[in-house]
């Protein structure tokens, strides 16, 4: 594709807008749509900043009768490419369509808007006693479509589960743009293919969707959290073994190793203990007597695991300051060096500390900047590399090392990715863990879905000569 649009093909998209004043085809509007969080520069030919399901299915109507790549887009958070239109094209913003957030407490559902904000779902829940367990790093900008699209993560997926746990139905623009709705309100829905669960996480390659219905589960009355530091970075992945096959299961289990420890300290200063070379943090929440008893469980595994020490957080705002830690790895290592690749590689639980001794060794085998921190209760830790991409030779240990952190992981029956997705930072891995065959049936569907192939192309599926994508 990547052929640029007519004049009159611009023209009709105006009509279908009502107008131009959210069509946008000025250069500096469209470079500013060119990136994302994740590497490569890819400028679209339009941009539509859509407010309705209407507009969305005339413009998708139009880009595949003229065979136009179309890239659906929300506040481009993403860490893995999904919102680049690597074919240009047009890209339908779902931004600013943030006008439906209802909470209904007796269905106990949220029915939503694409551009909401994430966060916004939790807080309009919290009012009614309700929580929307969701909640990637990023949930305070991503919007809602974008985590759905990528099927998002967070911390509370060790103890609640991932977005898709918490998609009950969806509208969805389709490529040949139909409007469909999938799913619905209720709880319990076997009737026929679940369609709701191929839309989430299929990264915008199979339709633009326009709304969500959400499922809210009751809120937990109380929480408790626990920080412990131990000497040793293999130590703290077995007492995070020791923890889960304890009975008891935390809502989070968050992980820092000495480079985030110092890096935040450095950002932030906050008491962290800088001579251990790990400090995992643990929430549990529940019913404030049995968190109570269950912390104290808790806290003698951790001693018992060889914690050089382990701090129970008070008071509420002890709490909110031992996650701040956590919340602030992220800018705080991005200070280190221009160049920050973020990695979300995931293992089976009981790997995580063989993973963590695999991620130590390349860290020194390669001489890399490598930082690890994540939400290890569920084995899926963000291996960071600090860089610098004007440096040729040192960018090329890092694409080694990249490759050698997801051959670690998938060899210890883990995955390429928990959260971030595919993208076209991933695609050339992708025969690394899935045969051919499989791979194949994954394209199947897609040109079922999408006979024309204009639907977010160049994501997810590789292609011959695809290597790592770290240059902008």
């Amino acid at each position: 594709m990547n052929v640029p649009l007519t004049s009159q093909t611009i023209e009709k998209i105006i009509r279908i807008m009502g107008g131009g004043d959210r069509v946008l085809t000025r250069k500096t509007d469209l470079l500013s749509y060119a990136y994302d969080a994740s590497f490569g520069l890819f400028v679209p030919d339009v941009v539509c900043q859509v407010k309705s399901v209407e507009e969305v299915s005339e413009i998708v109507k139009l880009a595949n009768e003229e065979k136009i790549p179309v890239t659906p887009r929300g506040h481009a958070s993403g860490l893995s490419g999904g919102a680049l239109p690597v074919e240009g094209g047009i890209v339908i913003d779902v931004s600013l369509w943030n006008d439906v957030l209802e909470i209904d407490k007796d269905d106990m559902i949220a029915i939503v808007s694409p551009g909401v904000i994430t966060a916004d779902i939790d807080r309009a829940a919290k009012k009614v006693g309700l929580m929307y367990p969701p909640d990637p790093s990023s949930s305070n900008v991503s919007t809602i479509a974008g985590n759905l699209a990528e099927n998002s993560g967070g911390p509370r997926c060790l103890k609640y589960g991932v977005t898709k746990d918490y998609v009950l139905g969806l509208q969805v623009v389709t490529p040949e743009g139909h409007i469909i709705r999938t799913g619905g309100r209720t709880v319990k829905n076997v009737t026929g293919y679940d369609l709701t669960k191929l839309i989430v996480g299929s990264e915008g390659t199979l339709g633009v969707i326009t709304e969500a219905t959400l499922r809210l589960i009751p809120r937990p009355p109380a929480t408790l959290s626990l920080m412990a530091a131990f000497g040793d970075i293999v130590q703290a992945g077995y007492a995070i073994t020791d923890v889960l096959t304890s009975g008891i299961l935390p809502a989070k289990i968050e992980f820092m190793d000495q480079s985030s420890i110092r890096a935040v300290e450095n950002y932030h200063p906050m008491g962290l203990p800088l001579d251990a070379e790990a400090v995992l943090f643990i929430e549990l929440d529940g019913h404030p007597l049995a968190i109570r008893d269950e912390a104290a469980c808790v806290y003698q595994l951790l001693e018992n695991a060889g914690a050089l020490r382990v701090q129970k957080a008070e008071t509420s705002e002890e709490e909110e300051e031992m996650w701040k830690a956590r919340k602030l790895v992220s800018p705080a290592i991005a200070k280190h060096k221009p160049t920050k690749i973020s990695e979300d590689a995931t293992v089976p639980r009981s790997q995580i500390p063989a993973f963590l001794k695999r991620l130590r060794d390349i860290k020194h085998q390669f001489g890399i900047d490598l930082v690890v921190f994540g939400h290890a209760g569920d084995g899926n830790l963000h291996p960071n590399i600090l860089c610098d991409q004007r440096d040729r030779e040192e960018m090329e240990k890092v694409e080694q090392a990249v490759a050698a952190i997801f051959e670690a992981a998938i060899s210890l029956g883990g995955t390429l990715s928990g959260e971030h997705g595919i993208g076209i930072m991933k695609k050339a891995f992708m025969p690394m863990e899935f045969d051919h065959f499989s791979l194949e049936m994954m394209k199947r569907i897609k040109e079922a879905w999408d006979p024309n192939g204009i639907m977010n192309p160049g994501k997810i599926f590789p292609k011959p000569g695809d290597r790592l994508v770290l240059r902008s």
